[in-house]
């Protein structure tokens, strides 16, 4: 058997081993930003090491941004959309909080952003993370920004993960020094809380249907 042919078969076999995209769709949360190795340490990644040890057929694609907003999201949403993909884990929102941008505002850039999704990849499951903002942004900011997600995902009816970093926001010692990113401790608990919305998602879409 030649070269090519062993590569080619290698690479089918690749493909038939990962027939599902799961895509992470963020901002700095998601790409790992002050990570030493945020290609093996961030969620993202490590929740593709859980669908290893699993043995899933899933891809993970990390389209996280540092520094992106719901309104960078709406932006590059369609580029993200030229690939197909069945899982798409929204989180956005951080950066609209710490700027105090109008919660109004992030829900209807995330509306737009999953209405786009259901336009271009009406097959695909929706899943969004939930943000909270520190006790200095004031009472009333606060609980309308955490409000806002949840009133999103439910006039959308999509699955909703409440706050991304539970158990890690305000924790010093699974965050960086700048008291928002989580550090590598940090970012297995955030996988951890995503694995345990997301898997059941995987599990669902390989079931046969009947």
């Amino acid at each position: 058997m030649c070269l090519i042919t062993v590569l080619l078969l290698a690479t089918t076999s690749l493909l038939k081993a990962q027939n599902h995209t799961l895509v992470f769709f963020g901002d700095s949360l998601t790409a790992g930003y002050g990570l030493e190795n945020p290609e093996l340490e961030s969620f993202p990644a490590l929740i593709q090491t859980k669908i290893a040890q699993e043995h899933l057929p899933w891809r993970v694609v990390n389209a996280g941004l540092s520094g992106d907003t719901t309104s960078g999201g709406l932006m590059r949403i369609d580029w993200i959309l030229r690939q197909p993909l069945d899982i798409i884990f929204i989180e956005l929102g951080a950066n609209d909080g710490l700027r105090g941008i109008a919660p109004q505002t992030m829900a209807s850039n995330l509306r737009s952003i999953i209405n786009r999704i259901r336009s271009k990849q009406p097959r695909a499951t929706i899943v969004l993370a939930g943000m909270q903002m520190p006790i200095n942004y004031g009472e009333a900011y606060r609980k309308a920004y955490t409000q806002a997600f949840a009133d999103v995902a439910e006039n959308a009816k999509i699955v909703f993960e409440p706050f991304l970093l539970d158990g890690v926001g305000g924790v010093a010692a699974l965050n960086q020094a700048d008291s928002i990113h989580p550090n590598a401790d940090g970012a297995r608990v955030v996988a951890d809380g995503v694995w345990k919305i997301i898997h059941s998602l995987l599990i669902k879409h390989d079931t046969p249907k009947r």
